[in-house]
Formats: C-alpha cells, sequence, structure tokens
C-alpha cells in the first residue's frame, strides 16, 4: 500500500491557490481512477482506490499546510508504512509554471508543509514537485503562493493535472524518470 498526500489548505477560499495545486492533483487521480468517497480520517480527508495492481490511500490533511505532518504521520503510523509509501504532492516556486518534476529526500526550499512533515517523520519521502515559478521577488511570495491561479493560467493547470492523473501508474511502480517524461510528453501535445 502506499499513501499519496497532496499539500493545501482546507475551505472553499483557498480551493484554487497555487499552494494547493497539491489537493488539486489529488482531486484529479481519484477521478481519473474511480477511487472511493471521501472520507474523514487521519486529521484529513482520505480517499481509497487502486492505481494499476496497487492499493493507494489519498490524504489531503485538513490541518492547515503548516501542520501537514500530523495527518500524514498518523496514516503512516495507522498503516504502520515506511517513508518509502509516501509521496508527496506539493507546490514548488523554483520549478516554472507547470513543470512536474519527482524526487526522493532533499530540502524544504522554504515550504511549510514539507518541514512538518519532515519533523513528524523524516526528509527521507517522495515529493511530486509541481512548478509554480517565482514572482520574482521575495516580498512578494505570500501573496503569489496564496493567490488564485490566473485565468490565463487555467488551461496550462488542467493540461499539467490531466497528465498526472492520466501517468500515475509510473509512480506506483517507482518508475519516476518515465512518469516525469510521459508527463512532459502529454503537457506538450
Amino acid at each position: 500500500m502506499q499513501i499519496w498526500t497532496g499539500l493545501g489548505n482546507p475551505g472553499p477560499k483557498y480551493a484554487l491557490h497555487r499552494h494547493n495545486v497539491g489537493f488539486m492533483a489529488l482531486d484529479v487521480i481519484a477521478e481519473m481512477h474511480g477511487f472511493g468517497p471521501v472520507q474523514s480520517k487521519f486529521q484529513g480527508w482520505v480517499q481509497e482506490g487502486r492505481i494499476g495492481s496497487q492499493k493507494v490511500l489519498l490524504l489531503k490533511p485538513a490541518t492547515f499546510m503548516n501542520e501537514s505532518g500530523r495527518s500524514v504521520s498518523e496514516a503512516m503510523r495507522f498503516y504502520k508504512l515506511d517513508l518509502d509509501a509516501l509521496t508527496v504532492f506539493h507546490d514548488e516556486l523554483d520549478l516554472a509554471p507547470f513543470k512536474v518534476k519527482v524526487k526522493q529526500g532533499g530540502g524544504l526550499a522554504g515550504h511549510n508543509g514539507l518541514r512538518s512533515i519532515d519533523k513528524h517523520l523524516g526528509p527521507d519521502f517522495r515529493r511530486v514537485r509541481l512548478g509554480i515559478g517565482h514572482p520574482g521577488h521575495k516580498d512578494r511570495v505570500y501573496s503569489y503562493v496564496l493567490g488564485n491561479y490566473a485565468k490565463a493560467e487555467q488551461d496550462a493547470l488542467a493540461d499539467m493535472l490531466g497528465a498526472i492523473g492520466a501517468e500515475a501508474e509510473w509512480l506506483v511502480e517507482d518508475n519516476d524518470a518515465r512518469f516525469m517524461s510521459d508527463v512532459a510528453l502529454r503537457q506538450n501535445d
């Protein structure tokens, strides 16, 4: 079994924020792969399903971004899973908008959701980094990250999320290189 966590903030006012793109990715994966209904569990919302032959639990922490680790660690302990079973989908300032990169472990790049998970579980989990780009100056980061995607970005956002959902099976099979390659190919079509 794997746990895939999307990072974001709960509530409708945050739904279209760049910081919530992790939640958006899980919603698309759940829809494309016919996951079960949303349940309240582990201080968040979960959906269970299968991608290929693998059972996957999608988890969206309801703890707000800065406390995501509480929810994720509770789910990991409940299922007695090691960190190699965890994948975290999150926004990434240091990637161009709509670029998708996967990496194992690494730094936190100032991301409070990642910092919280690291505090509770350690740094050695897989991350699916969803590029949102940088606003240009550090003083503008907060309002940019907690701002909605612009209308002009909606098509590119939908393309990225659809590509992630369509190629999710490669993540289940731990073929990160193929996942990144096929997502990029779909986005260029």
